[in-house]
């Protein structure tokens, strides 16, 4: 099989807890957007979505390609052509998977107050190599909320038995007293390291990146009328095990927007054109982020594949001497032997590009 120069994404939606995705039905051109269950878009992912309820979907959070008429998964497409599509030394370190998980995420209502493993943690207790270990850029925020907000670290610890009393009589009210609201805008990007307990407010549409796990524990089991099951709360594991997972050093808001929050900084520049890092190995090493502005054309090479999504605009992208037009929205999958491509825009575009681990 030939693989194309640049592998388009289509809509690969994903069951989840709480509602949203009005803005993906949105962008995906549907007639009556609305929120549902439905308000994940996961890009060119290979790691499977954890569903209580839905076991039976067994690709269900795998992406999906067509070439040549034929479909299938990503992860199916890489464990074929492992080479071509992540290269060698990926594979050799990783194995044929990206190695992080990338989305669209459309909130409608607060999601629940959460929590998720660190790599020591994931090795000792999950069997993992990943922890998870997330990243925000957010696009945009919904009219009709007024002050967008996170919740991230504890600004009042609690005591670990109080926390636990909370979780047990499910009293949100003391929940909630362990944070105070943190302001977001369109524009910020930051790191939610594995331990810290956060939630993403309601009416906020992000870029995540994360390590490619599934992994949460829940200490909220009720938010916009769904119920958790109570396999779904801690992993299918008890509550100990759940309150273990946080990090209960404080972290004022302060040192919340100086250690966490991402400053762009300058890579290159082509003409009026260039290139910001977001996160690098400074925030972590689980992944980078890039954001390309381009108001000419820009010439990008890499030393290995990534994925591109355009946040803002439109353009073309040239390659293999052909034109792909792309616009807002748009999803790619640059394979690792495509080598260098060229973005081009007299309009204006933006793409946020996420790159494996080294």
């Amino acid at each position: 099989m030939q693989i194309p120069y640049i592998l388009f994404l289509e809509p690969n939606r994903v069951w989840r807890t709480y509602p949203g995705g009005k803005k993906l039905d949105i962008m995906e051109g549907k007639t009556q957007p609305e929120d549902t269950h439905f308000p994940e878009d996961w890009i060119g992912s290979t790691t499977r979505a954890v569903n209580k309820g839905r076991e039976h979907l067994i690709e269900e959070g795998l992406s999906k390609v067509t070439i040549g008429g034929e479909t299938q998964t990503l992860k199916a497409l890489c464990e074929k052509y492992p080479d071509a599509l992540l290269g060698a030394a990926h594979v050799a370190k990783y194995g044929a998977n990206t190695q992080f998980l990338l989305k669209f995420l459309d909130s409608a209502i607060r999601l629940h107050i959460q929590c998720h493993p660190t790599i020591p943690f994931a090795q000792k207790y999950l069997n993992s190599n990943s922890g998870k270990t997330e990243a925000y850029v957010i696009l945009s925020i919904r009219d009709e909320v007024r002050e967008p907000y996170i919740y991230m670290g504890f600004q009042h610890p609690p005591e670990k038995a109080e926390f636990k009393r909370m979780i047990e009589e499910q009293d949100g009210k003391a929940m909630l007293s362990c944070f105070e609201k943190i302001p977001i805008k369109p524009g910020d990007v930051f790191m939610v390291p594995g331990g810290m307990p956060h939630a993403i407010g309601e009416g906020v549409f992000m870029i995540e990146i994360m390590e490619p796990t599934d992994f949460a524990v829940r200490i909220e089991f009720e938010r916009g009328g769904y119920v958790l099951p109570e396999s779904s709360r801690f992993m299918n594991r008890g509550i100990d095990f759940a309150i273990s997972m946080f990090n209960y050093d404080p972290t004022p808001i302060e040192m919340i927007k100086e250690r966490f929050f991402c400053k762009p900084r300058v890579l290159k520049t082509q003409n009026q054109s260039a290139e910001y890092a977001l996160i690098d190995e400074q925030k972590t090493r689980c992944f980078s982020v890039n954001r390309i502005e381009v108001k000419d054309c820009y010439a990008k090479e890499a030393k290995t594949f990534y994925i591109g999504i355009v946040s803002k605009g439109s353009g073309t992208i040239v390659t293999g001497g052909q034109t792909y037009s792309v616009n807002m929205g748009s999803k790619f999958f640059i394979p690792y032997q495509t080598g260098p491509v060229t973005f081009e825009s007299k309009s204006g575009m933006e793409i946020i590009a996420t790159f494996p681990p080294e």
